[in-house]
């Protein structure tokens, strides 16, 4: 490996005055000779995102009816499909209650990912996640939120919630430019649509001419595939920050208040944000600038509609009718798809990013969580939990394990494990668990 480069190496430059700061994907050269370790024998480090959606899908009709390997999912998770071998999945877990209310869509985000419903906002598994690896990156952890609010599902104690981050654009600026800051000025923040219109990539362009010098065929190859993939996320912000251009057919609606509707987001529109936010956070990762992250895709109680709809999925849940042939609430059943096909839409680009022999998913778990068993009845029963990645070969991969009636804390006590969490036991009272899911663990 060049002795200029290194894993910390970063492209520095200006950008209308601003500061910003480009960091560099794995590339060969900070790699062993065989694309597995760093070049300094150390493992590739970990990284963890818990993917947070609410409502739930239908008993029996998520999951897959083989235990094992070689299954096929149910008919409302077939979206997940083209990437079963990078998944697993466990069916029947439950979150216990103990006498304490139900809280109809706070019990099931409780139980799965703070480990008990006793006492709201104990620290959330990605926070635990974060004191093991992720106190040397930049960002100890990113929090965002898909549904246009600041809500997450992620909290260090019981009085202190991390907001999540509504804009994609602001995460972008921040990435790129917060921690370059004018020493002279009292304040700063970058402008997004500036920086995203001459692309920060102009401002390091004589430092990536000297880099393609510095490394081997493949790795400019990589560089070059990379850097098209982030000025291409760029123009997608470009776009959004941009007002549109006027239309003389367009009239201004006056009376607009028969026209509201529910609140919510259009599903379009969170779906659009959770691939921007799965690239900026792949960025974030494959360049070391933090380990763990939180999203949020639109909350437990989901107010998440179709365009031209004031029926959102949370009133589907509970006002549709079950379809007599199908068996299950078919527009429910649609928004389920979405979210399915959301989650995979995320697990793909960290996929696409190629790191010696594997990919940033390899080295990656992406655990995917709900709030019901079932939504129609807010019930806390046999929990769908997956994940995505095998956190750099701790995991098997492409397994469904069914353990009806054992806490779902299990799940997410083996997936700590897998991650390097020094932790031998998890959750609260009748949720407390020190048993493993032992057929997931390589």
């Amino acid at each position: 490996m060049s002795r200029i480069l290194n894993r910390r190496t970063v492209l520095r430059g200006m950008l209308g005055g601003t500061a910003i700061t480009v960091g560099l994907p794995l590339l060969d050269c900070f790699l062993d000779s065989n694309g597995e370790a760093l070049a300094d024998g150390a493992p590739l480090p970990k990284t963890f995102v818990s993917w947070f959606q609410g409502l739930g899908y239908a008993p029996t009709y998520w999951e897959p009816k083989k235990i094992g390997t070689g299954y096929d999912f149910g008919v409302q998770m077939k979206a997940f499909t083209p990437m079963r071998d990078k998944i697993n999945i466990a069916s029947g877990l439950k979150v216990f209650l103990d006498a304490h209310p139900a809280g109809a869509h706070s019990a099931g985000p409780q139980g799965c990912l703070q480990g008990g419903v006793s006492t709201p906002n104990l620290p959330s598994i990605d926070q635990i996640v974060a004191d093991a690896i992720g106190t040397r990156t930049r960002y100890r952890s990113i929090e965002v939120s898909c549904d246009g609010s600041q809500d997450s599902f992620s909290s260090r104690s019981a009085t202190a919630k991390n907001p999540g981050q509504p804009s994609p654009t602001a995460l972008y600026a921040d990435i790129f430019g917060a921690s370059f800051q004018d020493p002279n000025a009292a304040t700063f923040t970058p402008d997004p649509l500036a920086m995203a219109r001459k692309s920060v990539l102009s401002a390091v362009a004589d430092k990536r001419e000297k880099l393609l010098t510095l490394v081997g065929a493949q790795d400019r190859a990589r560089l070059d595939e990379y850097y098209t993939s982030l000025r291409a996320m760029e123009n997608k912000l470009q776009i959004q920050l941009e007002k549109p251009a006027p239309m003389e057919a367009c009239t201004v609606v006056k009376n607009f208040k028969k026209f509201e509707v529910q609140p919510g987001m259009l599903i379009d529109e969170a779906r659009e944000a959770n691939r921007l936010f799965a690239q900026l956070l792949a960025h974030a990762m494959s360049c070391g600038q933090t380990n763990v992250a939180s999203v949020n895709f639109g909350g437990s109680s989901s107010n998440l509609r179709q365009a031209g709809s004031q029926q959102t999925f949370h009133m589907y849940t509970h006002e549709e009718m079950v379809d007599p042939v199908l068996g299950y609430q078919k527009q429910v059943a649609w928004f389920s798809n979405q979210v399915a096909e959301s989650v995979l839409e995320f697990a793909q680009i960290f996929d696409s990013i190629k790191e010696g022999k594997g990919s940033l998913l390899d080295r990656s778990v992406i655990m995917y969580s709900t709030d019901s068993g079932y939504a129609r009845s807010h019930s806390v029963e046999n929990m769908p939990m997956v994940t995505f990645g095998s956190a750099g070969g701790a995991l098997k991969t492409g397994v469904h394990v069914s353990a009806p009636g054992d806490g779902v804390t299990r799940f997410g006590l083996t997936v700590m494990q897998a991650l390097g969490v020094p932790i031998g036991s998890w959750g609260v009272e009748s949720n407390s668990t020190n048993k493993t899911i032992t057929e997931f663990l390589a």
